[in-house]
């Protein structure tokens, strides 16, 4: 057991030149930026920049979809996450109720990040597993604006 870490070192050296393969949050260092437009609806791929926690640094559940639909002004019943999303994107078709839904989108992103800054207060080691979220998270709400540009005009 002494070893383990000692044999991973050396696992690492040989396969990664050092550095490690995957960041704190599991995300590869060498993904890329991908564009909007790569795919085959923008809902596909609005869900794949807002919802997919590896993107966006927030998992969001279906209780939150539905909480965020609430506060959008929509009602919705349980379903899968991504047919949630796709049922609020529906929601969201003039500019009026995506400016909605995105702005309670960001207000659920700011209270996670407050979550995490908590953790991070509290537990000055979690900051290299919470940081990289926060990051992600900001990185998102500044994508906001640009979807109802996109979007819409």
């Amino acid at each position: 057991m002494k070893d383990l870490r000692k044999d991973f070192d050396n696992f690492a050296e040989q396969n990664f030149n050092g550095t490690p393969a995957f960041g704190p949050d599991g995300q590869c260092a060498a993904d890329e930026e991908v564009d909007l437009k790569d795919y085959p609806s923008y809902t596909e791929a609005l869900y794949a920049k807002l919802i997919a926690p590896h993107v966006s640094g927030i998992y969001i559940s279906r209780w939150d979809i539905k909480d965020i639909a609430l506060v959008a002004g929509d009602s919705m019943a349980i379903h899968p996450r991504k047919r949630m999303f796709e049922l609020l994107m529906k929601y969201a078709t003039s500019k009026e109720n995506m400016q909605s839904v995105l702005d309670a989108l960001e207000a659920h992103m700011e209270d996670k990040v407050g979550i995490y800054n908590e953790f991070i207060d509290a537990y000055p080691h979690s900051a290299e597993v919470f940081q990289p979220k926060i990051d992600k998270a900001r990185k998102t709400m500044r994508l906001l604006p640009k979807i109802i540009e996109e979007y819409f005009e």
